[in-house]
């Protein structure tokens, strides 16, 4: 749909649902470049949907919505930018009174979301996982606690209202994020039995596909120091990212959109070949180091990388299964294979294993097992992508012992069923066995062998360079 022209001269507005740091360093940013060329014709407003990120929107709040992006290369170059392209921060509170008076209004012509992979509630099948105790709270009324719940609280007053269609734009490291959302918010609907505004969402918005990428290490207090040492400037909320930045968007939006395409945006018919490049091999291989650099006491990622056998890992699984599985592709995979394998050696990012290896319940079946099937499907060997789930079940027997060295955050993960894994008579068996984790290939006795062998393979790259850190 063609861009819309500003209306009054006043500028449209982009609700963003989810103030994190890749909110901050990704969407944030290309709205910068578009006021540093003096397209003001659009506003970023930003708003929490959850309690735990109050701190650091109150901070945000006391500076304006202002802060301090720090870049760094492989090389060590470092740079720094004054962020102020959000126009107005709004904080959680209960009711979401003013998310959803933002979101409503007829101004609003785009409403964007980073939830994180697990915060839209989908079993493989597509079917919504209505026994989570937030997403049923949703389903019974009552205060939203998920991005289904504000969704259709912003939806239903916009109906209300006549504010008119809006574009749904989904940010999160998700295959088809736009299409999941779309289905699960239908289905979140249709089980309320508000079958009205379920069929005026269906007519009255779009949900394009996405695909965002930006390594964003969670902000530590080096970060706010270096800030204060190169500018002067006292931040409590800087970010810090790799030099690499990009976002691929289906051009599908409802009621017109910025002018992205000129501040690098890529804007195309189809986002599949550019998603299931970056979701299999940049997504899964950030996965496969965090879980083998924490089997190997390894902190950051960098460590990892720089392992031979774990290098070798994530290059062979790329190479061997996942290049043949996307044959033929627009890009070149093998250069896109080591241009990811050069960003993950940035030591000087400090991107923490803790935060790579989360919601693997949500990776594992979402950036994983995609390859294992098609490979399954083709004939072919699928040993090398098989090493990644036996890495993350590595992970889990650590977490279960109460041995793993931080805290591990996983929201698709229910944790009495994981115990019950690992307190069967056969672990392995019961972990291949998981309704969450695998689809269609639930119970393969194929699925088993293979993870039995790269299992072993796992024990012996954690001895082996345990013996080389030794020599």
């Amino acid at each position: 749909m063609p861009m819309s022209p500003p209306t009054r001269g006043l500028p449209f507005t982009i609700l963003h649902l989810g103030v994190g740091a890749f909110h901050r360093a990704h969407q944030a940013v290309y709205m910068q470049a578009l006021a540093d060329r003096g397209d003001r014709s659009w506003r970023l407003v930003s708003g929490e949907l959850r309690p735990d990120g109050a701190t650091t929107v109150a901070a945000l709040q006391a500076q304006q919505g202002a802060y301090t992006l720090e870049t760094v290369d492989p090389s060590g170059a470092r740079e720094y930018r004054l962020i102020t392209a959000i126009d107005r921060v709004l904080a959680f509170e209960p009711r979401l009174t003013e998310v959803i008076e933002v979101g409503s209004d007829a101004g609003t012509r785009i409403i964007s979301f980073t939830v994180t992979e697990a915060g839209y509630y989908l079993k493989p099948s597509g079917l919504l996982e209505e026994g989570h105790p937030d997403l049923l709270g949703d389903l019974e009324g009552g205060n939203p606690r998920t991005l289904y719940g504000a969704l259709a609280a912003i939806l239903k007053q916009r109906r209300a209202k006549g504010s008119g269609g809006v574009t749904l734009l989904n940010c999160d490291n998700l295959r088809c994020n736009g299409d999941k959302v779309r289905l699960g918010l239908l289905q979140f609907l249709e089980r309320r039995g508000e079958l009205d505004l379920m069929d005026w969402v269906a007519s009255h918005t779009t949900c394009p596909n996405s695909m965002v990428d930006r390594i964003t290490p969670r902000p530590s207090r080096e970060v706010a120091q270096r800030v204060e040492a190169a500018t002067g400037r006292r931040d409590a909320v800087p970010v810090m990212a790799e030099r690499y930045l990009q976002w691929v968007v289906e051009d599908h939006f409802f009621g017109g959109r910025p002018d992205w395409a000129s501040v690098g945006v890529e804007l195309v018919d189809s986002v599949h070949p550019y998603e299931e490049a970056k979701i299999r091999i940049l997504n899964a291989s950030h996965s496969c180091i965090a879980w083998a650099g924490t089997l190997l006491g390894d902190r950051y990622i960098h460590e990892g990388v720089r392992r031979a056998g774990v290098r070798r890992m994530a290059f062979e699984y790329v190479t061997e299964d996942v290049i043949p599985a996307l044959h033929p592709s627009p890009i070149p995979l093998a250069l896109y294979r080591d241009t990811v394998l050069e960003r993950f050696s940035n030591p000087y990012l400090l991107d923490t294993n803790q935060r790579v290896a989360m919601d693997g319940y949500s990776k594992l079946p979402g950036f994983i097992v995609p390859t294992l099937q098609d490979r399954l499907r083709s004939g072919h060997s699928f040993a090398k992508t098989a090493r990644l789930p036996a890495l993350f079940f590595a992970v889990l027997q650590l977490w279960h012992k109460g041995e793993l060295p931080y805290e591990y955050q996983d929201q698709a993960m229910d944790p009495g069923s994981v115990r019950a894994i690992f307190e069967a008579p056969d672990p392995l068996a019961a972990f291949v066995r998981d309704p969450v984790l695998w689809g269609s290939l639930r119970g393969s006795e194929v699925l088993e062998q293979a993870l039995r062998s790269a299992y072993d393979e796992v024990g012996r790259l954690v001895l082996e360079e345990g013996l080389a850190a030794n020599a």
